[in-house]
């Protein structure tokens, strides 16, 4: 058969070839005659009804035809084996296909719940077989109400079923059960619905197969491992394109066209399983140990020939893949974008509330019985979930790796051992703590009246988390908990050396800052941002850093996370030794509400020293007579009663009840702050002021010329936005950096209408405002946009620094010689109606902002340094004063 990939070239004017194509029956001709010959006297009684010819039937009859008799003959082989009578032969089609052509012959009848495989003889040839890809669906956990109530669900009412599917299918807990899983939760709004499918879905792997629950939790927080230990699946977007061509038969056209219609790739990938017929083979079903097992090989995968690897991996799952749901998930995992809205929070939540209320055979911890759950109000029930909850999280934060968490969630359940088990452990970072964020320093003084507090700078740099052992071993860890030891090995030759006596080993936190080795000046973050960031040799290091520590929350192997800050804060300024310009303190001032004035003092200065700002924190935890004083503002900022109103609702009938029953004490709604360290958790003890957009009086009026197809949420419009100012010398306007913030959903709609490609599926095809390649009057040599904009208008954007740059061309060699200039953190503020393009701001008005602030830095700095030279005279001067009789 000719490639269909191929057109067939004609030539009119040529001689036909009078040779007949020769198709698949030709192949198989030898078989035919020789079975022909050994039934000739049965052939010669029995007349067959007539068949089409093979120049009439489509690929799919061809191919069905074939393999008939091809399972006819092996029977008459068979049978010829033990006795000499041959059998007439027999047509066998599967009981979902629908030939467009007419069959003479009825098939047999079939079960549609049986496997889309045609039986196969009891033999060693291999046979041919076609399978109907629609009909291939998992049947048995379609009909399982996940989303049902956990206190109404009982797993083992559906346990036995699946087992025996399980059991046929090699065993493990079924890839099809994630997936319907996952496609409940995607239907759903609702908190309470997600959590609920997921405690479902958990509870079934925890007492039908425990195995797959490690898996199935990785799987569905769209990981294959913790944050700290690099496994990338490194896939491309072409890897899984060519995957899916080959597994549902599409060519390059057909497959671009669903991309750009849907927009996300696993919606691409369901609607091409669904445009799949049929499939040569029976797919293999999908485990959820299989699947993670092939992730990990993948992510595993290097060197030489690692590329074809991946893509044969790849390739075996989407063509195992039954139906369009689990293609959809497949290849959502697999662009590492699940999007089933089922985050960290809400997965330790539902694991907290199933292991509450089921556990693996064999297991001996105490659950509760979901009838008796089902009895309590719904305060008592929240109560329970709460407390279960705590603990998970709890644990979860201070060791954040499942790979340790479910094994001993699957021993001992939800108990308080949980936390000694799963608790602080060197090299394993913890979640850290946040600040709440906060605009203005009378708001914090508001907050934390009546209590001391520590002000602090809040460096522009990259928070760091270092882990020390006994033997000398370091760690550093991100914010977000990825491994970042290469990045910084003078730090790693520099933490055995500052600890003190009778230190062995501590877990402390900090900023790295980029610092004038010499003077000690702080850099920004930009500066930071170019030192190399893997296999960094102590001998090629150009940017030095200084590494300023605000908290300790392990020392020789004891948790200090339960120690309020200030005695935390002692042991660190005790017992480590201060290297200055490589290891110190953050600058600090301890106060109370009542020094507003040393506290604005204090913000303004690290304003002056290039920090993002100040972070506020209280020092001890409240005393008794404190937490006294909250109730009672509680009590006294209580509302009069009022009368209650004539219509009956369910608040009203709820509020009467309470009125019937004894008053409560009431319940405070400023919790009192705590000084302990919170893993994971965002709170007002910590309260940060950043030098925020109202910080700068400067906007730039910038023009968009290129966007990018939006992720997620946003894939139907454009998002960031490539933004430019204009060259007057050049006439060319030079790209300054990318916009995402500032826009709502109806801008960005207004906008994907306005800069029309010809793709959206509300235009009418006509592209509008667009380029489909890069204007030559636009400089920009980074990343390449997916639509270019016609520049034809101005937007008002505010931003917090400029910062020089080495991929933007805007105003380059007018504040730096060999790099341009970007806005960093831009926003989005308004369109400017009133101007045009020719009006926009220039690259000179960016160097000549740029150029102002770098000003009033040094300023900053010279000021500070002329202030201490004028103290020091002044005091000179009152001392010869004081030596005069």
């Amino acid at each position: 058969m000719s490639s269909p990939a191929k057109k067939r070239k004609l030539n009119s004017g040529a001689k036909q070839n009078t040779v007949p194509s020769r198709g698949l029956e030709y192949f198989f001709a030898k078989q035919r005659n020789a079975a022909s010959a050994a039934s000739s006297s049965q052939d010669a009684t029995t007349t067959a009804p007539p068949e089409p010819s093979e120049q009439t039937l489509t690929d799919e009859e061809l191919a069905r035809k074939l393999q008939a008799e091809w399972d006819a003959e092996v029977r008459r082989s068979s049978s010829n084996s033990g006795k000499n009578t041959p059998k007439p032969p027999a047509k066998e089609v599967d009981s979902d296909a629908k030939p467009t052509t007419p069959q003479t012959a009825d098939p047999p009848p079939q079960d549609p719940a049986a496997p889309q495989l045609l039986p196969q003889p009891a033999s060693n040839k291999i046979t041919l077989s076609l399978s109907s890809a629609a009909a291939s669906e998992d049947k048995v956990t379609a009909s399982i109400p996940l989303d049902e109530s956990p206190l109404t669900f009982e797993p083992a009412k559906y346990l036995s079923q699946l087992q025996a599917a399980w059991a046929a299918e090699g065993g493990s807990a079924s890839y099809a059960l994630l997936t319907r899983c996952f496609s409940l939760v995607n239907a759903t709004q609702s908190r309470i619905k997600i959590v609920d499918t997921l405690v479902n879905c958990l509870r079934i792997l925890i007492e039908g197969d425990p195995s797959s629950l490690l898996p199935a939790v990785w799987l569905a927080t769209n990981a294959i491992s913790p944050p700290y230990i690099s496994m990338e699946l490194g896939l491309g977007g072409s890897a899984i394109s060519k995957a899916l061509k080959q597994a549902c038969g599409l060519d390059n056209r057909a497959l671009k066209a669903l991309y750009d219609r849907l927009g996300d790739p696993g919606d691409v990938a369901f609607e091409a399983k669904k445009k799949q017929s049929f499939t040569l083979r029976k797919p293999k079903p999908l485990s959820i140990k299989g699947v993670f097992e092939s992730l990990v090989k993948i992510a595993k995968a290097q060197g030489a020939g690692s590329g074809d690897v991946k893509q044969r991996i790849v390739d075996r799952l989407l063509q195992d893949a039954r139906g369009g749901e689990e293609s959809r998930y497949i290849v959502r995992t697999l662009c590492q974008h699940l999007r089933i809205g089922a985050v960290k929070t809400t997965m330790l939540i539902a694991l907290s509330r199933a292991f509450l209320l089921s556990k693996p055979a064999g297991a001996d911890f105490p659950t509760r019985d979901p009838r008796a759950l089902a009895k309590l109000k719904k305060e008592e029930l929240a109560e329970v979930w709460a407390k279960a909850e705590e603990l998970v999280k709890a644990s979860y934060a201070r060791h954040p790796d499942y790979n340790d968490l479910i094994p001993v969630l699957l021993e001992i359940g939800i108990t308080d051992e949980l936390l000694v088990r799963c608790g602080l452990t060197l090299h394993i970072p913890l979640r850290p703590m946040l600040g709440s964020i906060t605009r203005d320093l009378s708001e914090i003084l508001t907050k934390l009246q009546g209590r001391e507090f520590t002000c602090e700078y809040k460096y522009d740099g990259q928070r760091a988390q270092v882990h020390c052992d006994s033997r000398g071993k370091v760690s550093i860890f991100s914010r977000h908990l990825e491994l970042m030891t290469d990045k910084y090995p003078d730090l790693v030759a520099l933490m055995p050396k500052i600890r003190g006596d009778g230190v062995e080993s501590f877990i402390l936190e900090g900023e790295v800052v980029a610092v004038d080795r010499a003077t000690g000046e702080l850099k920004n973050f930009q500066t930071l941002s170019n030192r190399a960031r893997k296999d960094v040799a102590i001998g090629t290091i150009t940017i030095d850093v200084c590494l300023f520590a605000f908290d300790l929350m392990l020392l020789n192997g004891q948790s200090l996370l339960d120690q309020p800050l200030r005695h935390r804060r002692e042991l660190l300024r005790s017992l480590f030794v201060e290297i200055p310009h490589h290891f110190t303190w953050v600058k600090s001032l301890d106060a109370t509400s009542q020094d507003s004035e040393a506290v604005h003092e204090f913000f303004k200065s690290a304003i002056e020293s290039k920090c993002e700002g100040i972070m506020v924190k209280t020092l001890d935890n409240p005393s008794p007579e404190q937490q006294q004083v909250l109730s009672e503002d509680v009590e006294q900022e209580a509302p009069d009663p009022k009368p209650a109103p004539t219509t009956t609702t369910a608040k009203t009938r709820k509020s009467k009840r309470n009125t019937t029953d004894s008053p409560a004490p009431p319940k405070p709604r400023r919790k009192p702050l705590l000084a302990t360290y919170e893993p994971d958790k965002r709170l007002e003890s910590w309260l940060k002021v950043k030098k925020d957009y109202s910080a700068s009086s400067d906007t730039l009026d910038l023009v968009p010329i290129a966007a990018w197809h939006g992720q997620g949420r946003k894939n139907k419009w454009w998002s960031p936005i490539l933004l430019a100012v204009r060259n007057d010398a050049t006439g060319c306007l030079e790209a300054v950096c990318k916009c995402m913030s500032g826009f709502t959903d109806a801008f960005y709609k207004a906008n994907r209408a306005f800069y029309d490609d010809g793709q959206w599926e509300a235009g009418d095809g006509t592209p509008k405002n667009t380029h489909a390649s890069k204007p030559g009057f636009v400089e920009y040599v980074g990343m390449e946009p997916d639509v270019w904009f016609e520049p034809c208008e101005v937007w008002e954007v505010a931003f917090a620094d400029i910062t020089v740059s080495p991929v933007y061309t805007a105003a380059i060699g007018l504040a730096v010689e060999d790099r341009g200039l970007s806005l960093r953190f831009p926003r989005f503020v308004r369109k400017r109606e009133d101007k045009g393009v020719e009006e926009a701001s220039t690259s000179e008005d960016l160097a000549m902002l740029y150029r102002k602030q770098e000003s009033k830095a040094s300023a900053a700095g010279g000021k500070r340094e002329a202030d201490a030279e004028a103290r020091e005279e002044q005091s000179d001067r009152d001392e010869e004063e004081d030596d005069q009789p």
